[in-house]
């Protein structure tokens, strides 16, 4: 998982940590698993870090935090609407949501992503739909987009149809699949007419 920005004792935690409960799974790794993946000890690790909830907690923060990024780079690039949502739902759906979907312990980290950090992952999903609804309204005020509707609610819609298809799907590339479609629809509902 890649952690841009993040100080790099922070960073091998959190790398070890992700490592660990892709193994393991959250209830089964040990702060001890985390710190020995770090390479460091116990009580230094207590020094980043309370407990692993907040280690957790930090992973989805840097989650949010990298989807985020690509997401607004891929709406920057310009190009047409389908093909710049299917670049921006690729990089907010990248690497970690193919690892977690390929660990054993996939589903046991969807649901302790939900009770763990669950205001962390409404504020990294605000910040996603902010950054689609920014870009939808660009894309109307050019000419480019014809928007039947609120760009903040298409925005929460297409952030739902994601979170969606990321829990409906049976492996990644069922989700790929989805993910492109989605952005097939929604670009073609888009176009000017």
């Amino acid at each position: 998982m890649n952690m841009a920005g993040i100080d790099p004792k922070q960073q091998a935690i959190l790398e070890s940590a992700w490592t660990a409960f892709s193994s393991y799974g959250f209830r089964k790794t040990s702060m001890d698993d985390i710190a020995k993946g770090a390479g460091m000890s116990r009580p230094a690790l207590y020094l980043h870090f309370k407990n692993k909830e907040a280690i957790f907690r930090a992973l989805v923060m840097a989650y949010y935090g990298n989807a985020a990024a690509g997401v607004q780079a891929a709406l920057d690039a310009g190009g047409a609407p389908t093909d710049c949502l299917q670049t921006a739902f690729a990089a907010q759906g990248g690497e970690a949501i193919e690892q977690m979907m390929a660990s054993a312990h996939g589903m046991e980290l969807f649901e302790v992503t939900k009770s763990v950090a669950g205001e962390q992952i409404a504020q990294g999903e605000a910040a996603l739909c902010a950054l689609y609804a920014a870009w939808l309204e660009q894309q109307a005020a050019a000419g480019l987009a014809v928007l039947n509707g609120e760009a903040e609610v298409i925005a929460r819609t297409i952030c739902a149809s994601l979170k969606g298809i990321k829990q409906t799907a049976v492996d990644y590339a069922a989700y790929q699949a989805g993910v492109r479609q989605l952005a097939a629809l929604i670009g073609a509902g888009l176009a000017p007419k």
